[in-house]
């Protein structure tokens, strides 16, 4: 597949996830059974956040298969979504369980497995055994799959309508995030910094896979945006570019919870810029092996 054209359809299935209507599903279906790896996992990623709004025993029924894919990140994506249909989800249990035991599965799979494993069985308690659990914003009693859809997006407990209202909340703030990449690197992806964008082009120019700014669910809540993930190593990058009191405070708690889920990260600061390849060779070489 082309690439531009592979971009294109993957910035539409995001799209789609976000789109918050049942309509979409069959159109996800199809980029479920696509040819491309990357547009099957962003497929399998989009349907779980649709839990709730698209019928979850055919949701089900379309992600099981994927997690024997060929590919692992669609594995992983998978299994990530089929966490969010709860109860429904109940029949994949066995097949989340020889994921994991496989010897030769990639661990980060093997990380959403157990994940997705947890939240499909505490959502068949809730249901068998009548579990109270209480909306962590409004208090009100939330169902089994409430349970599991809320749990799976922020890790924390929100019925449906609570759910609604912060994801609107989230999405807003992401849109005003895109709204600041303003600079294109050579690769096509836009950044918000000078900085970024060497970083960016270093990695591109020696073939290292990188995501850029891309949500993430790090620890009891938390969400973070790491400047850089790249996927094949596990590692961290991030670029401290400002200098403001108020930004020193968030980048050490971004540290601190990097620290505290026993991340990779590598730090980036405003004066290594001028000697970047020498720098970034050196601290990647901890956990990848250059060229």
């Amino acid at each position: 597949m082309n690439i531009s054209n592979e971009r294109k359809l993957a910035s539409h299935i995001k799209k789609l996830g976000e789109s918050a209507s049942a309509d979409v599903f069959n159109e996800l279906a199809d980029f479920c059974r696509s040819k491309s790896p990357l547009l099957r996992r962003l497929a399998a990623s989009a349907i779980g956040k649709l839990a709730g709004i698209v019928d979850s025993t055919a949701s089900v029924d379309l992600l099981r298969p994927l997690l024997s894919d060929s590919h692992p990140q669609v594995r992983q994506y998978s299994a990530k979504a089929l966490g969010a249909f709860g109860t429904a989800a109940a029949c994949v249990l066995d097949d989340l369980r020889d994921l994991y035991k496989n010897p030769e599965e990639k661990d980060y799979v093997k990380r959403s497995v157990v994940a997705s494993g947890k939240l499909i069985k505490e959502a068949i308690k809730i249901a068998e055994q009548k579990k109270i659990h209480k909306c962590s914003r409004c208090s009100v009693i939330v169902n089994s799959d409430e349970y599991a859809r809320s749990m799976k997006t922020f890790n924390r407990i929100f019925c449906d309508k609570c759910f609604d209202e912060v994801f609107l909340k989230r999405r807003n703030f992401e849109t005003k995030v895109e709204i600041n990449k303003l600079i294109r690197a050579k690769d096509g992806n836009f950044v918000q910094s000078l900085g970024e964008k060497k970083i960016s082009e270093w990695l591109a120019d020696n073939n290292i896979k990188y995501r850029y700014d891309e949500r993430y669910r790090i620890i009891d809540g938390y969400a973070i945006r790491p400047d850089f993930y790249l996927p094949e190593f596990d590692v961290y990058i991030e670029y401290w570019g400002m200098d403001t009191p108020e930004y020193k405070i968030g980048m050490l708690k971004k540290v601190k919870l990097y620290q505290q889920e026993c991340k990779k990260l590598i730090s980036v600061y405003p004066e290594d810029k001028n000697n970047l390849d020498v720098i970034l060779k050196q601290k990647l070489s901890k956990y990848i092996k250059l060229s």
